[in-house]
């Protein structure tokens, strides 16, 4: 029996900031109102106040998909790496 502390992978690793910042990027985008309170540019005669927050409707979603394939990623190579290690925690 070793007396070495078992070694788990970090908390924060660079896949979970990439996630975090999909996830957090419409938040910031649509609560900055100031940014996109006007009315030019128009877009098909549409103001810019309504395109803008139609657009992130679009953009958050894709944002979304991607937080959530990386985490599936990120879960199953979690599982891989405790596998191999003969490890039963995920």
């Amino acid at each position: 029996m070793s007396d070495a502390p078992e070694v788990k992978p970090p908390v924060v690793t660079p896949v979970r900031v990439v996630i975090a910042l999909c996830l957090f990027a419409p938040f910031v985008a649509m609560l900055w109102v100031g940014s996109y309170a006007k009315t030019d540019p128009t877009l098909i005669g549409i103001p810019f106040f309504y395109w803008y927050q139609m657009a992130w409707v679009l953009i958050s979603t894709a944002l979304t998909a991607t937080a959530y394939k990386l985490w599936q990623r990120d879960q199953r190579e979690q599982r891989a790496r405790a596998a191999s290690k003969g490890g039963a925690d995920a």
